[in-house]
Order: structure tokens, then sequence, then C-alpha cells
């Protein structure tokens, strides 16, 4: 029997991740109310993800209101870039379910088609994220939105690239960062119109108006929402129902972890409007990924109850010489070591000494941060003629045009003979264009003017 080595990992002892250069992570499954996901699921380079949710398919039917996370990775295989990687989404669906299968189903499609077809590298790559990214979103709200069905969701995308992590997210459903220094990083900003002021005034400068729910006598119930509609949130995919100053362009931060790694906790805001940061990231150090998931949402539970979808992904992003062999012990004759392996916690030794001061050892390089919902500032913004889509081209919808072909009109009163157009973007088609608009306040959208 091929014996372990014991190694000291801040985030618990993780089970062996399975060789071989892609090994796709397994599908969301469709779970019972009691499931948590204690089979392992398979991974691929330094990662080891597990998930946890005990209702991942629930619908109430007085309020309407699905609760729907889903758990899915994608290889896209580029010959030129040799890299492990590994994408990974929650949403959280309202006013049914269609919104977050849909988003399931096309978000990451939509997202590889706006990547430059011929980028060089792997940094190429990871610079023309971010721009991809919100293409992406803005392209499935415009899909989704053709259906004509009125429900909505949160998503978090979140890319990681050996140890350089991606995060788009439109909504609520919150991404953190542990390092094993017990530093925590925000990853994603919450869309709510309670707690963010710029998205307040955002939306009332695009025509909406924010107040709480009126009760017969003028009493105000409630978080703050947007009118129509009364939603909650500022940001999402679908809701075509409540305006267009709801938008689905998504705030993105890139950063780099250390050579030690990392745990990412994404979750619904079940687990979030029960659990601080700090609570859920202390909660479960010292477990791996697959105990961690479980005993966050146990914590929730436990603290609040059932009252919203409690769906919760752990990521460990872990130094190749950290993949350990699972222990083959008896059950019976082993139990307290395999314990005190699965459950040791974070020591003293993980804080170095830098300059005789004490700094931690896994700290975060901040890479890039947007979170603008204007697409003239997001896909206009720091983009070379390299990388650019060409003149014809929707940055957004990736469709061809004929030159002259709504172009005139639509991008300043002539066609644009570089990958700018007039407004200081790339071109875009007459749809995008209508819709960007919409966002900005400027004027209705189609779908909105035919409410």
């Amino acid at each position: 029997m091929k014996k372990d080595r014991e190694r000291d990992h801040p985030w618990g002892h993780p089970r062996e991740c399975r060789s071989g250069p892609w090994t796709n992570l397994d599908q969301g499954r469709r779970l019972d109310k009691h499931h948590h996901g204690e089979e392992p699921l398979n991974c691929f380079g330094p990662f080891h993800l597990s998930w946890h949710t005990p209702s991942p398919y629930i619908v109430k039917k007085k309020e309407r209101k699905t609760k729907r996370s889903n758990l899915q990775s994608t290889n896209y295989n580029y010959d030129h870039i040799r890299t492990n990687r590994l994408m990974t989404t929650v949403f959280d669906g309202h006013n049914g379910v269609s919104a977050a299968v849909f988003s399931k189903e096309h978000l990451l499609e939509h997202v590889m088609s706006a990547l430059p077809p011929d980028i060089g590298s792997r940094e190429d790559w990871l610079q023309a994220l971010p721009r991809a990214l919100v293409a992406g979103f803005v392209k499935a709200d415009i899909d989704f939105q053709r259906k004509g069905e009125v429900s909505g969701t949160t998503a978090t995308l979140v890319v990681v690239d050996g140890f350089t992590v991606t995060v788009a997210s439109v909504g609520d459903s919150r991404c953190i960062l542990d390092t094993q220094g017990g530093e925590l990083q925000l990853l994603t900003v919450d869309h709510r119109l309670e707690e963010n002021v710029e998205e307040r005034e955002r939306v009332t400068a695009s025509g909406g108006e924010v107040g709480r729910l009126n009760l017969f006598g003028g009493q105000e119930v409630g978080p703050l929402r947007c009118w129509p509609g009364g939603l909650c949130l500022s940001r999402s995919i679908g809701d075509m129902d409540v305006g267009e100053y709801i938008v689905p362009v998504p705030h993105v931060k890139q950063v780099k972890l250390s050579s030690v790694g990392g745990r990412l906790i994404m979750a619904s805001d079940g687990i979030w409007d029960a659990l601080s940061n700090e609570a859920a990231a202390k909660s479960c150090r010292g477990l791996p990924a697959e105990l961690a998931a479980k005993l966050v949402v146990k914590q929730a539970l436990k603290k609040c109850g059932l009252k919203d979808d409690t769906t919760c992904v752990v990521v460990d992003i872990i130094p190749s010489d950290h993949h350990l062999t699972s222990p083959q012990l008896s059950p019976k004759r082993n139990q307290n070591k395999l314990k005190s392996l699965l459950f040791r916690r974070r020591s003293h030794s993980s804080v170095g000494k830098v300059g005789g001061k004490s700094a931690s050892i896994g700290s975060v390089e901040e890479l890039f941060e947007e979170g603008s919902a204007m697409l003239e500032e997001r896909l206009g913004r720091n983009l070379s003629l390299k990388a650019a889509s060409p003149p014809s081209r929707c940055a957004i919808c990736q469709v061809d045009q004929e030159p002259f072909e709504g172009l005139m009109e639509e991008n300043g009163g002539s066609h644009c003979s570089s990958p700018y157009a007039p407004w200081g973007g790339p071109y875009l088609c007459l749809e995008c264009r209508k819709k960007k608009d919409a966002m900005e306040g400027k004027r209705p959208s189609c779908s909105t003017a035919c409410r």
C-alpha cells in the first residue's frame, strides 16, 4: 500500500486528484434534499472542488420563487495554451427557473465566442478574458429576453487558470477568497439596492424608481426595490418585465494568488444572509473541500433555517506538490488518525516574517477590477487594435454584417474602417446598440417598448 505523505495543508487534507491534463468535473447533479455530495468530484491540475446544497430544485409556490443553482466546468482546450483551467458557475433564479437554466446552458459559450480567435499566449487570453465576460453576460441576457420569459437570475462565473482567478458576477451570489495567511478577499460586489449606493444612483438616473414596498396606510416595509417590478437586485440576467435599468453587465475582478494557493467559497444569498464572510471562511478551515462546502451550508441552516436557496461551492487551489493520496485506512482501526488529517487546523507556521514583521505568505496580487455598467467603458477601454473584433463583427453577439448594413445610422453616421466605432468602443450591431442605449437610459429597447 502506498504510504500517504502527511503534509500540513491549511484547508485540510485534499483527496487525490486524478492525473491527466484534462479531466472534466462532474456536472451538477439533481440531488435530494439531504444529499451533500460526499462522493469526491473528479478534478484536474491543482484544483479540488466540491459543492453542497440541501435543495437545489425548490419552488416556493406562494412566492413563485425558484431556488436553483447550477455547477459546471468546461474545458476549452487551445493547443497553444498549455495550462490547467477550471470554470464554475452559480445561478440563483427568481420568478421561475428559465433564466437560470438558460444561463447555465449558454453563458460560457457566449463568453468563449467573445474571445479573439487569434490569441497568441496564455497571458493574452487572461488579458482578453474580462472584456469577453462582459460581452458574454450581455449576449446571454439579450438571447434570453428574446424568449419572452420574465424570470431572472443572479450569475457568478469563476475562471481559474493556474493561480490566476477571474470572477464575473451580477446579483448577490458572492465569491470570497481565503488565503493561507488568513486574509479574506471579496471577489464580487453585491448588486443589492439596499446596500449599494452607486447602483441606486445609477438606477434612478436611468429612469427607475427605488423604494420600499408600501402597505395600506403608507407604511414602508422590506428592503429597497426598483419599480416597476419590485426587484431587490440592480443587475441580473433576464427580468425583462422589470426595466432596462436592471443590467446584465458584470463586475469583473482578476487576481493572482501566490504559489501557496487559496480557497474560493462561492454561495447563493441564502448562505451570505446567514453568515458573514469571516464566519463562512472560519467555519470550514482545516477541512477538505467536500466537507467544507457541507459544513458552510449546515452552519447557515442552523442559524437561519431553509428560508432561501443555500448552495455553496468550494474550490481549493492547491500547489502541485500538495497532491496527496487518500489514505487507505481501516475505518475502525484508524478513525482517529484519519480524523486528525481531515480536521487539521491552520498552524502558526502559516504566517511568515518579512523584515522582522509578521506578513501573510498567501498574498494576492490584484490584476484587474471594473464594475461600471457603461458598455463604453467596459468594451472600449484599454483595448488594443490587435485584440479588437473586425469592423463588421458585433463585439457582443459576434454576428458579422455586410458593410453599410445598419452600420451608418447606428455607429455615428459612417461606417468605421477601424475596430472602433465613433461612440468610443468596438462595433455593435443594431440590436446590441439599442440594448446599450436602453441600459444607459437613452431610449427604450424593443423589449421595453413592447411591454
